[in-house]
This record gives structure tokens, sequence and C-alpha cells, in this order.
């Protein structure tokens, strides 16, 4: 029996499907991710399981019983909200302590629950501190640490780094992967940044339009993305039209001067998708020009234009010398480091 289970939940604002038909089962201390642009359904998925919202049909389970009828208040769950939602009138402390007093847990085990939650998020000595005297990142670790003295069931997460600059965010996505794993709590995020989500997840449900487009490990979902949707949205694609010649013996895959031994069960045409660090400079391939190179630390982006249209190549810095712009260059990639996508590709 899945620990957390959402049967064909869906939601719709009048005439509007904003969640359509969301199934998915998550597993005794996973961490999932819903990942998907704004608009997307993601946040009002999040909501439902919350309490806050109520499904217009479909079933959300927690160890088998049905939450649909249950308040938020006593579903168990620790929720960390974007805004982080502090007590400005309130210490760390007390804010950490808020969910322990409605639920009437003796004084003396609340400080002691109190303490360890501080010091679990880096924040001990901390407990006097007022919200505004604390920076973003100070906030977020008193919102995660108040969602887990609680010691819920399910912790949810609506965008919780997404008011911290870029190193601090990074920062805290170590953290909070190193807290959920010691803790073992399940946990649900809501992101529109792939990068976090492939950083913290377990599984990536990615979403389009109120509708599941992919659920998959980061690799799976990065490396053979389902769809168009998926692969652009996971990072920077390639994609190319690509045919089969028949003509010589075994038949290969063509994409403008690049070819391949076509895999098994290619019946036509399909579209290759390739992200840019698979595309290597090579002494034959497909034909290309650099059109612009920009050096970014510790990679070189590459602008290229070729037979099959624009093509972006990542490399990384090495050392080596790489190529100019307005050099006439080959792209090549391994077959196993493409998907492929169509009415030929195999199902």
């Amino acid at each position: 029996m899945p620990f957390l289970e959402l049967d064909r939940l869906g939601k719709q604002f009048g005439a509007q499907t904003v969640v359509d038909e969301f199934s998915l089962a998550v597993a005794k201390g996973e961490f999932i991710s819903f990942l998907g642009p704004s608009g997307c359904g993601k946040t009002t998925t999040l909501q439902m399981i919350a309490g806050f919202l109520d499904p217009s049909c479909g079933a959300i389970r927690l160890e088998g019983r049905e939450l649909t009828a249950v308040q938020p208040a006593k579903r168990g769950l620790g929720i960390v909200f974007q805004s982080y939602a502090l007590f400005p009138h309130m210490t760390a402390a007390e804010n950490v302590s808020f969910g322990l007093e409605m639920r009437r847990v003796p004084r003396a085990e609340r400080v002691e629950r109190v303490r360890s939650a501080l010091t679990m998020v880096g924040l001990a000595g901390y407990e006097d501190r007022y919200p505004k005297r604390m920076s973003g990142g100070q906030q977020q670790r008193v919102a995660l640490a108040r969602a887990l003295v609680i010691r819920p069931s399910v912790l949810l997460l609506d965008e919780p780094l997404s008011n911290l600059d870029a190193k601090l965010r990074e920062e805290m996505q170590i953290e909070l992967r190193q807290i959920q794993r010691n803790l073992g709590t399940t946990t649900v995020l809501v992101t529109h940044d792939q990068n976090e989500a492939m950083s913290l997840s377990d599984r990536i449900v990615v979403m389009s339009q109120g509708r599941i487009e992919q659920i998959g490990t980061p690799q799976e979902t990065y490396e053979r993305p389902a769809s168009a949707f998926v692969a652009r949205f996971l990072g920077r694609t390639n994609d190319f039209a690509a045919a089969i010649d028949r003509t010589v013996a075994p038949p290969r895959l063509v994409a403008g001067s690049w070819s391949a031994p076509a895999p098994a069960g290619i019946a036509g045409p399909v579209t290759i998708t390739v992200r840019p660090e698979r595309i290597g400079f090579a002494d034959a391939g497909l034909a290309a020009r650099i059109v612009t190179r920009i050096f970014q630390g510790d990679h070189w982006l590459f602008q290229c234009v070729s037979e099959c249209g624009t093509v972006i190549v990542i490399r990384q810095n090495d050392g080596q010398p790489q190529p100019v712009e307005g050099d006439a260059v080959h792209l090549a990639w391994r077959v196993e480091d493409m998907s492929l996508r169509g009415a030929g590709a195999a199902a």
C-alpha cells in the first residue's frame, strides 16, 4: 500500500480544469517534486493535499486513510510556504513552538523539541531572535523547523527557496536534502526550478496544463524525456529531424550529414533529442559553423548553425583550446545519448 496516494485527483474552477486526473503513489520517506511552469496545477494539487482546497473529484489517502473530509489542522502535515508565514511578533522559538501549543504538548517537552528543531536547522542560539532581525535564509530555516517540530507524516513545501539568492538557495538545497534524509520524512515539493527538483528529488512529477507529462527519477526524466515539453522544460535540448536510410545495410538513422546505425524498431521519420553537453566536436558528423562562443566558468557554451538548424553545444572547461566563432566544425553524439520521438519511434 502506498504511504500517500492521489487517486484520479481533479480540480475545476467553473468551466476551467486546473488539475486533471492526477494519480500518484508516494512511498514512505520519499522526496517527490511537482515541477512545471506557473499555472500548470502543481500548487493547486499541493493545496488539495494540505486541505486548503476541496477536490472536484478523486481521492487523497494517507496510509490508507481517506483525507478529503479531514480538516487541514487534523491531517498531521507540515507545511512551509513561499512567504514563510512567520508571526512577526513572535521570536524564533515562539514561532516554532506554536504548532506544539495548539496540540497541547506539555511545556517541558515543547522547550526540548523546539531547541532540538532549531539546532537541526542550524539556528541554535537564535531562540530569542525576531523574524525582522533575521536574514531570508534564517527565516526559511525557522519556517522549516516549525513544520518539522510537529513530526509530520508528510512535509509539504510550496516554493520555499524561491525568495533566496542563487548561492543561498544552493546551500539550502543541500541542507534541506540532508535534513530530509536524516529524518526520513515523506516530502512533497512544489517548484518551477528544474535544477532544484533534480537536486532534491527521488522522483519528479513534470506537469503541464493540469496534467502529468512524466513521472520518473531526475536522471530518467532528464535523459529520456517522454515529450517535447519535458525535454524543453528540464534544461536545454536540441531537436533534429531524422529519417531512415534503407539503401544501405544495415539501415542508418540520418540527420543532415550525421548518421548512425538505426536502432531496432525504428519504423520511419523521427525527432532526435540530444542534450547540449552530450554533443562533441569531431572529425566527421553534422556539419556546422560556430556563430557564438560564451565562456561560463566551468564550461563553454557554443551556438552553432547547422544543416538541421541551430544547435547548442556545452563543453566542460578542461583547459584545452576550444573552437572560435566562425570556425567550421562537425558535431557528433552517441546513439545512447539521444532519445527519439515521433510516429517512427519504437513504442
